[in-house]
């Protein structure tokens, strides 16, 4: 069983929904993305994105955009995205891992020196939020190959017909955008979203979390009540972005976890 599969596994038999935090690899610098890294699931945190950055994302609105822009100015790579995770790695050897981003930076690497690169750093997942199922062979398949689960997004605009082919090669756990538009532009509200979120379960028996537009813990409390998971990225972004220190960027994860966490 993967960590992924392990981690909803045991949250399932307590009742409870996973708190699902993102990051952008370097930002503000390599050393403190590192630190808050470490520190997140002291914080209550369940599961971690960590953004790879890129130059010209599509999906992310301007938090995650700027938080991008610092890593890249501080000098982060693929390689020492990878690195991070491997330091993560000596000290926690449970809390799944999810590589988020952006084809490009993958293909300029190679797809499959990346797979192996990833695989032996302790990453357990992949969301490429620009690889549609039409593109399966490209990325897909070879990572589900490599051992990685593939974790696609749905949205708003994920009809019946669509859901099938967005549900086909994915695994871990689905993606729900609650949201349609980029990242951090509106709040998600659960009586909004949960017909969805039960539609899209209905379909699948993958856990299904809930992410774009949580910012506080009564938000992440309304969608822990109705999804699997609750995913918070732009909200912790900008703390990072406005100069808190890992101190303060924790202490106000554990607020969201402790929201999370409360239903």
């Amino acid at each position: 069983m993967s960590r992924i599969d392990a981690r909803f596994a045991s949250l399932k038999a307590d009742g409870r929904a996973a708190f699902v935090t993102f990051v952008t690899a370097g930002d503000p610098d390599y050393d403190t993305s590192l630190e808050i890294l470490r520190g997140l699931p002291g914080a209550g945190v369940d599961v971690i994105e960590i953004g790879m950055p890129f130059t010209d994302p599509m999906a992310d609105g301007p938090s995650i955009q700027l938080a991008g822009q610092r890593a890249l100015a501080a000098g982060q790579t693929m390689e020492k995205t990878l690195a991070m995770v491997r330091a993560f790695r000596q000290s926690d050897d449970e809390t799944p891992i999810i590589l988020m981003g952006y084809y490009n930076p993958i293909y300029s690497m190679g797809v499959h020196p990346f797979l192996a690169a990833t695989k032996e750093a302790g990453a357990d997942g992949l969301i490429v939020v620009d690889l549609p199922p039409e593109e399966d062979d490209e990325l897909c398949i070879p990572a589900n190959a490599a051992g990685l689960h593939f974790i696609r997004l749905a949205t708003p605009t994920t009809d019946e017909k669509r859901l099938p082919a967005v549900l086909a090669n994915t695994s871990g756990f689905v993606y729900y955008v609650s949201i349609t538009g980029i990242t951090g532009a509106a709040a998600a509200h659960a009586d909004a979203v949960a017909p969805d979120v039960a539609r899209i379960k209905a379909a699948t028996d993958l856990p299904v979390c809930v992410g774009f537009g949580i910012k506080t813990p009564e938000n992440a409390a309304a969608i822990a009540g109705i999804a699997d998971g609750v995913v918070v990225g732009s909200a912790i972004v900008d703390r990072i972005g406005r100069g808190d220190s890992p101190t303060e960027v924790l202490g106000f994860v554990k607020s969201l976890a402790q929201g999370a966490h409360s239903v």
